[in-house]
């Protein structure tokens, strides 16, 4: 009975207890950047904010200034004082935990970015602004880092515009223009990266600002929007601009700029929509997982009762057998015999539900070697290490090192992309290298260092992908689910 009470025990702590997940500050940090990505801003607002309470409690300080960081960004248009304020944390905590240079340069250029915007804003003095961005061009100046060089050259020179000294403003887009041009310390006349192209929209808008008609439109036309339909709307807006003033029309100029105007509030409104529908998301798969919740406690409820009665009943008839064990004494040969053929029969299919539980754990076992090993062939990959030791920085892979990791890949996932070039032999080279990096589970950033595009512009390409070469138009259905069917 003693035995019979420890299981009713064991039985119901286990039907009662629940899984526990936690989560943690870096992992609520990736979540929060993918609803951004996605323009859903109240969405990744509120995540960041729970990364800050996570990397606080768990001491994780680089997580912390980072989800400072992000929220700062994310709040920048809408309240540059608050912004400003953000990246304030995020440099005190910088200061007090150092871990790496370059991200102290881009805490500065970004406090003194939003540090200006606020200036602007309610018409105020810009030398908190200029201090932030000296300090980080100075250090990165130090340090040879030329892209942030790039970057604080820009903000400065937006800084200058916003002042009106238009003169500064295009000696410093100049000099931004020139370090954007520069791929490890040589020129390059084809540098297209974002950097660069901030360079050229304040260069251009500085000779603009000076009726330097000629030259602002030549700049304008180096620019290469590409798919970043924001920059091409900058561009044609301002080339207009330009047209028109050349004419003299400068009430038509008014009035495309007011339709210019009007077009960009379209797409913020777009944009609003956009983050309202993914709430609407969000509210209804909190309210399912609700549901589910209720659902499986009423089920819990449910196989307590009747685990309960069973074992109230095993007792009851436990029970009875012992008050009538001495009345069938004479069928007790009978019965031991019947219950030892059952006992054997029961041993026979615990044996081989155990043999057949062993097979299952080897199977199991020989699954997870095989993705251990396909995982540490894939680290073990010399472009890999590369692709993962890029941070921020562009990053370059020659003709030989795509088809290095396309044949490891082939290799290990049963020449999956060998049988995408078969099903799709139209496919260009450039869609056959975005599938090999979401094979690798890279990051928009990553992939966006690796092609010199924003992130908005990799989404865009994926989706792109995802539509017109496998034909997959579910937006519930992502390029990753994709590739893995294959």
């Amino acid at each position: 009975m003693r035995a019979l009470y420890i299981f009713i025990i064991c039985v119901l702590l286990a039907a009662c207890s629940q899984p526990q997940t936690t989560q943690t500050a870096a992992g609520c940090l990736e979540e929060a950047e993918e609803a951004l990505a996605n323009d859903s801003i109240r969405l990744g607002e509120t995540l960041l904010r729970k990364a800050i309470r996570l990397a606080e409690a768990s001491e994780d300080w680089h997580t912390n200034y980072i989800a400072y960081q992000r929220l700062a960004e994310a709040l920048s248009q809408s309240n540059p004082e608050e912004a400003l304020q953000l990246m304030k944390k995020a440099l005190a905590i910088y200061e007090q935990h150092p871990d790496n240079e370059q991200n102290y340069v881009i805490l500065l250029d970004y406090a003194g970015t939003y540090a200006a915007q606020a200036a602007y804003a309610n018409e105020g003095t810009y030398d908190e602004a200029t201090d932030y961005i000296h300090r980080a061009y100075d250090i990165a100046e130090k340090n040879q880092m030329t892209d942030l060089a790039c970057q604080t050259l820009t903000s400065l020179a937006n800084i200058a515009w916003a002042k009106e000294d238009y003169r500064q403003a295009l000696d410093y887009a100049h000099q931004a223009e020139s370090a954007g041009s520069m791929v490890n310390g040589q020129q390059s006349m084809d540098a297209t990266t974002d950097l660069r192209q901030g360079a050229l929209q304040v260069l251009a808008r500085s000779y603009l600002s000076l009726n330097m008609l000629d030259s602002a439109e030549t700049v304008y036309r180096q620019m290469e929007p590409g798919d970043d339909v924001h920059l091409a709307y900058i561009v044609q807006s301002n080339l207009a601009k330009i047209a028109l003033r050349r004419m003299g029309a400068k009430q038509v100029e008014d009035s495309v700029a007011e339709a210019f105007e009007q077009v960009e509030g379209f797409y913020f409104k777009a944009l609003e929509q956009k983050d309202e529908y993914y709430q609407e998301t969000l509210r209804q798969e909190m309210e399912n997982q609700r549901l589910e919740y209720r659902s499986t406690m009423y089920g819990r409820i449910l196989l307590i009762i009747i685990i309960a009665s069973a074992i109230i009943l095993l007792v009851v008839v436990l029970a009875l057998r012992y008050r009538f064990r001495m009345l069938r004494q004479q069928q007790a040969y009978e019965q031991s015999k019947l219950e030892n053929e059952l006992l054997m029969k029961e041993q026979e299919k615990r044996r081989l539900q155990q043999e057949a539980e062993h097979q299952k754990n080897l199977l199991h076992q020989a699954n997870e070697v095989v993705a251990f090993l396909q995982n540490f062939i894939l680290e073990r990959t010399e472009v890999l290490k590369k692709l993962n030791q890029g941070g921020d920085s562009i990053i370059y892979l020659s003709t030989h090192e795509w088809s290095e990791i396309e044949r490891t890949l082939n290799a290990i996932d049963n020449n999956r992309f060998a049988n995408i070039r078969e099903q799709h032999p139209d496919m260009q080279e450039n869609d056959i290298h975005l599938c090999i990096l979401t094979r690798l589970g890279l990051s928009n950033r990553t992939i966006g260092n690796i092609y010199c595009i924003s992130v908005s512009a990799v989404q865009h390409r994926k989706l792109k992908l995802k539509k017109e070469v496998f034909g997959e138009t579910s937006p519930d259905v992502t390029l990753e689910q994709i590739l893995n069917s294959r």
